[in-house]
């Protein structure tokens, strides 16, 4: 391990932050949120003077070649701490390299052991330094979670491409730069008692929404305007917007510990998948605030939005050189700000106002005098009384074709003047008598990377002196300069734990900044920060709440009281004649549907049979209570009658003798006898030789079973002896034939077996609790039914699934539904869902399994018969679902698997046109099948004209496909293979020409001079012996048929390992192309540098999206 200060952590390449987890990425919820304790922005966690910090290195050699899935570093120590650095080489389920910081000897140490750090992790660039790619965040370690990281550390393309740099001689050299910090327990402090304000409970990564609930509540005009909209008793919150917001902040005004905000986004119309999607404060905000906009329309409060945060400019071109000019009047609701090359607030304003010239080829069209010189520009008519300014954290990199968060240091004051310098940012209709002084209400904050983080925020409630920080159910009170100065971002400099030996200090880039800002107008602040009372709440709203409130006292006060009291709960006769057949089958009861009673546990038995001859009027001398059991093979039924002793115990002690689980219940089955008028009549004394059966009977016509009564039989009599009294049960003749079934357990499968009528009861294994199952044969030669006998019935019962099915085009929607066994196999799951869409071929159809998680289809479809049963279709890790996905192919299933389907991307050799042609060839087919294949689907420019196959990857081609290559290896989700004419020119190259590769490429301003980014369509072009450049550059303009004025401002340079040499139109071409031990040849090429003008978004388009980046949709 060394001691060295670590270079300035690039933030730009962020990656979301999630604890190892060896589930597929795409199969469930990971964690989207930082953990919410921040070393630097919790106000009780003092920072440590001088924190240990180190720089551990890891060299690992052969990294191609590593067949591990994971792999762990040695041990370091920081801190006192031991720490490693756990990889997965090949990804964790990703196309990504996963790397995470894991507590080394998390297995060993005392129990609720935890520990904080600050660290960062990079995979060195070992060609240039300055693209080492590094990523850095901070995590309390737990036993729960003891490694924090990045599943997504960088693509594996970049990894493993050798042009890149981070693999040298197949050596990958990894970095962990750790600061230890002091932690103190997050959870033991109380925000009503300490602050007076209580936090909000985050739903998975709902941090974002609660950062901005509370900024509005805040407000208080705002809040009294959602008290006033019109809302009834008969709403819901769950479907009403207005009322969940009102009942919202009701509660976050009354209550004294953390509100839920389920509510909310069920009225938004998410669902829980939503809730666990991390989206846009900015994007929330307009779309939270538009729909009460629209809500508002036509009540008392109509227009408050407006009121409160709509201001308006002024856009406007005017014309030098003559008498034009051009005005536009827009209104907006927030402003958003550049952060990006501005040092503060005043910064942006002025970028924002900044004078644009119209001029040379950007000339404006002036109607009636044509194009004409001009100024372009935005000037305020207006600013609202709550100024609410969007900054740029996040920003879309044309170069790197990827969204970047912008840490940058940016700072923005406490008093906001945006009347100075005499108005400057003020358009001349503006009016000049209202003073635009401004002072700071709230600093939203968004800690984290591009992909992911969290969110809170700095309010002042009052704006008094004193600050609060609201991070979701936490409240703290904070000082001036952490809402401030410690949210500008830029970097934050640690001392070396070791001075000594190195005195540089040790830089972490501070991810945790202002995202949002709000501003309420000194001369407006009277009015926005008024009183809100009860009286502003409906009266229906109050009860409701109170009601609520209420209930939940109760609820809080029955659990705390619940050790002192048990549940018992009573079946009887009549609850297995409402359940068995209709909500239930098998066994006889489900006891949370019969009658329960809470009963003090010092409360003698007799006691609960007074009380429960009042309240189900059976007086005590009748009753017998059995105790149930749960069996070996998880059935439970009534074991025995309670014995006189322990009927004179208290009923805590019952519970604990009944009760090996030590549940809080007791569950009885109460036995009452009638007589011949049906009035109860005692029991009569069980004997050892009598066993009491609980019987049902089934009809296969009707497929019906139900509950029919109890028998006390003696264990050495014979079935045959009570078949009378069964049948009388069953309101059948006394002398119908009937055959008798056990009913033995369900679970894991059926098991239920016939009773021999001649056998006695004792040698037939029947017991206290049995049930037994009886039926009419089904007569020879009667209608067939489909379940003839009670084992096919509970068979059925057992294994029937109602699937919901989905077309896979519209995945959210519920098609049909079909009633299936879950041990259908896959032929008989497609035959129904082909006879139901009125299919001849059902291997046509292709199934997808459900996400539980995300609820969407999973990503790769089921194979032809590449499952068991439909059980396994419907399984998701320890869940089960009830949707699939169905999708009708033009070809059998069977036929699709045996093809390899390639997207080809056919450049033609005259026109200026790119078609993607889908080819489907077997899987042992060869490039030139390919290309043949193409031949019949593509316009050549002659007859005879040869195609070839190109590999093509971030516009730098890297293959040309050998004809004879099989094509069922070939991978085109990454890479694009692009076909196209072979130029004449190329067929017969003389001994000194040379085929070079040609690549666009531009210099990334913000980076070191010699980045180049490649962009466009790259190309070969055969260079001749002594040719020099002139000669290629009019070769090169007809080829790309680039106009002369354009083509003047190219510039050539040759390219080596991405280091330009730029070449003069006198210098020869192929002596720079003499090399031949270049590893590949497309680390050597002819660029040409020019301006990019072709649209990125189309090919940022065709990509994953992240999760973040997901718009903000509210339904209802």
């Amino acid at each position: 391990m060394t001691l060295m200060t670590p270079p300035p952590i690039d933030p730009e390449e962020e990656e979301m932050l999630v604890p190892h987890s060896e589930i597929a990425a795409a199969e469930g919820p990971q964690p989207m949120e930082v953990a919410p304790v921040e070393a630097a922005n919790t106000a009780d966690e003092p920072v440590v003077d001088d924190p240990p910090s180190a720089r551990f290195t890891w060299t690992i050699e052969n990294f191609s070649r590593l067949t591990n899935k994971k792999l762990y570093s040695d041990v370091f120590v920081v801190g006192g701490y031991k720490w490693r650095v756990l990889i997965f080489p090949k990804g964790n389920n990703v196309d990504h390299l996963s790397m995470y910081l894991d507590v080394a000897d998390a297995s060993n140490l005392q129990y609720g052991w935890s520990r904080y750090a600050q660290f960062s992790l990079a995979v060195v660039n070992q060609v240039h330094s300055k693209f080492t790619m590094r990523k850095d965040t901070q995590h309390q370690f737990s036993a729960r979670e003891s490694d924090w990281g990045f599943t997504s550390f960088m693509p594996l393309s970049e990894l493993y491409d050798p042009s890149r740099g981070y693999l040298v001689n197949d050596t990958c050299i990894v970095e962990a730069d750790v600061a230890v910090r002091k932690v103190v327990d997050y959870w033991s402090h109380d925000s009503k008692k300490e602050t007076g304000y209580v936090g909000l409970k985050n739903q998975g990564a709902t941090c974002y929404m609660n950062s901005l609930l509370q900024t509005l509540y805040h407000i208080p005009y705002f809040r009294k305007a959602v008290y006033h909209m019109p809302t009834t008793e008969n709403d819901m919150p769950s479907g009403s917007i207005p009322l969940a917001l009102q009942s919202l902040f009701y509660k976050l005004q009354y209550c004294d510990t953390s509100v839920a905000t389920k509510e909310l986004t069920k009225s938004f119309g998410w669902d829980t998948y939503d809730s666990f999607m991390q989206h846009d404060v900015q994007e929330l905000n307009r779309v939270l605030c538009e729909k009460l906009e629209d809500k508002m329309k036509g009540t008392v409060v109509e227009g408050t939005i407006q009121q409160l945060f709509e201001g308006h400019h002024m856009n406007y071109i005017e014309c030098i050189n003559v008498d034009y000019k051009s005005t536009r009047k827009e209104s907006f609701y927030d402003l958003q700000l550049d952060v990006k090359g501005c040092r503060d607030v005043y910064a942006s304003f002025d970028k924002y106002v900044e004078v644009e010239r119209l001029e040379g080829d950007n000339k404006y069209h002036a109607e009636q005098h044509g194009l004409q010189d001009a100024k372009k520009g935005v000037l305020f008519i207006d600013f609202p009384p709550v100024l609410q300014l969007q900054l740029k954290r996040f920003e879309y990199d044309f170069m790197r074709d990827t969204m970047v968060k912008i840490n940058d240091r940016y700072e923005f004051p406490l008093q906001l003047d945006l009347d100075r310098e005499n108005g400057k940012y003020l358009s001349p209709q503006a009016d000049r008598s209202v003073r635009n002084l401004y002072t700071l209400h709230s600093v939203l904050v968004h800690s984290g990377g591009v992909h992911g983080g969290h969110y809170y925020a700095y309010i002042r409630p009052t704006l008094s002196d004193q600050w609060l920080k609201f991070d979701d159910e936490r409240v703290t009170k904070e000082d001036m300069k952490r809402a401030l100065d410690e949210q500008y971002g830029g970097e934050e400099e640690l001392p070396q734990a070791n001075p000594g030996f190195n005195n540089s200090p040790f830089k972490f880039t501070k991810y945790s900044n202002a995202y949002m800002l709000v501003y309420i107008r000194e001369s407006d602040k009277d009015k926005v920060i008024c009183n809100v009372d009860e009286k502003d709440v409906a009266e229906h709203l109050r009860i409701r709440l109170k009601k609520e409130q209420e209930e939940k006292e109760l609820k809080r006060k029955e659990k705390a009281e619940a050790h002192l009291y048990t549940i018992i709960k009573v079946a009887r006769d009549e609850n297995l004649h409402e359940q068995i057949g209709k909500n239930i089958f098998f066994d006889l009861v489900d006891h949370d549907k019969v009658r329960s009673f809470r009963i003090q546990k010092q409360t003698s038995f007799a006691l609960f049979k007074e009380e429960v001859a009042k309240e189900l009027d059976i007086p005590v001398q009748y009753q017998r209570f059995w105790l149930w059991a749960k069996r070996q093979n998880h059935t439970y039924r009534p074991n025995r009658p309670l014995t006189p002793l322990e009927e004179a115990q208290s009923v805590g002690h019952l519970r604990e003798v009944s009760n090996k689980a030590n549940s809080a219940e007791l569950k009885l089955f109460l036995e009452i006898e009638l007589g011949q008028d049906s009035k109860p009549v005692p029991p009569p004394a069980k004997t050892k030789e009598e066993i009491l059966l609980f019987f049902k009977l089934y009809d296969p016509v009707k497929e019906e079973l139900r509950y029919v009564g109890r028998l006390f039989v003696k264990g050495t009599g014979k079935p045959t002896e009570v078949l009378a009294k069964l049948n009388e049960l069953a309101g059948f003749a006394p002398d119908e034939e009937i055959e008798l079934f056990e009913e033995i357990k369900f679970e894991p499968n059926v098991m239920c077996e016939r009773v021999d009528k001649k056998v006695t009861f004792r040698a037939s294994q029947l017991e206290d609790g049995d049930i037994v199952c009886f039926q009419k044969p089904l007569p020879v030669g009667s209608v067939k039914c489909r379940y003839p006998d009670v084992p096919s019935f509970l068979e059925y019962v057992h294994n029937r699934q109602l699937v919901r099915f989905r077309s896979l085009e519209k995945p959210k929607e519920d098609e049909f539904s079909l009633e299936l066994s879950k041990l259908n196999n896959y032929d008989d799951v497609v035959e129904r869902v082909a006879s139901h869409l009125g299919l001849d071929d059902p291997s046509k159809i292709r199934l997808t399994s459900h996400n539980c998680y995300s609820q969407q289809p999973k990503p790769q479809p089921i194979k032809y018969r590449g499952v068991e049963h439909l059980s396994d279709m419907l399984a998701h890790y320890n869940q089960s679902s009830d949707i699939l996905y169905y999708e009708v192919l033009d070809i059998p299933l069977p036929e699709l698997q045996g093809l390899k389907t390639l997207k080809v991307a056919f450049h033609h050799a005259t026109k200026d046109e790119v078609v993607i042609h889908t080819i489907r060839l077997p899987k042992q087919s060869t490039v030139g099948d390919v290309i043949n294949d193409l031949k019949t689907k593509v316009e050549l420019s002659h007859k005879d004209a040869e195609l070839r196959l190109l590999e093509v990857f971030y516009h730098k081609i890297y293959k040309i496909f050998p004809l004879n290559e099989k094509i069922e290896n070939i991978n085109d989700q990454y890479w694009t293979l692009r076909a196209e004419e072979i130029p004449e020119e190329e067929k017969d190259l003389g001994p000194q020409d040379r085929l070079i590769h040609v690549y666009h490429f531009t210099k990334d301003a913000s980076q070191n001079q010699a980045q180049v980014q490649n962009f466009g369509e790259p190309f070969f072009l055969v260079i001749r012996e002594g040719e020099t450049l002139a000669e290629v550059k009019v070769r090169i303009q007809k080829k790309l048929q680039v106009p002369d004025e354009e083509f003047s401002k190219w510039k050539f340079a040759f390219l080596s390992l991405g280091r330009p040499t730029y070449l003069q139109d006198s210098d020869v071409v192929s002596t720079r192309f003499q090399r031949r031990d270049v590893y590949g040849a497309w680390e050597q090429y002819l660029g040409l540098e020019h301006s990019d003008n072709t649209s990125k978004r189309s090919y940022a388009a065709n990509q994953n999206r992240h999760t973040f980046e997901k718009p903000v949709r509210i339904y209802n």
